[in-house]
């Protein structure tokens, strides 16, 4: 299983934020070919290291192969740049792998 993680830093207007996410981009997150499933978590509090973490999205993929042909496909091209329109500066995106 191929996962892509998305940390979200909190924004200035938290309720602006989730209401452009769940309207506009989470449905273009759904439409990524090969995609099994989308979890976002919104954070309540950190207990230990770094504050100010707001939101994660995982994306998970059956394997690295879908993965790679999803990150190249147009649907998430769309979603990379619907970033800049609400969480410019506030994302980390990271990649793993699990097995099982």
């Amino acid at each position: 299983m191929k996962t892509l993680i998305a940390l979200y830093k909190t924004p200035a207007e938290p309720d602006a934020f989730m209401a452009y996410y769940a309207a506009t981009h989470l449905p273009l997150v759904q439409k990524i070919p090969g995609l099994l499933s989308a979890q976002v978590t919104r954070v309540d509090r950190t207990l230990m290291g770094e504050q100010g973490w707001f939101l994660i999205a995982e994306m998970r993929f059956a394997d690295a192969d879908s993965f790679r042909t999803a990150m190249k496909s147009p649907e998430n091209a769309a979603v990379g740049a619907d970033l800049a329109n609400f969480a410019d500066g506030l994302v980390t995106v990271l990649t793993g792998s699990s097995e099982g």
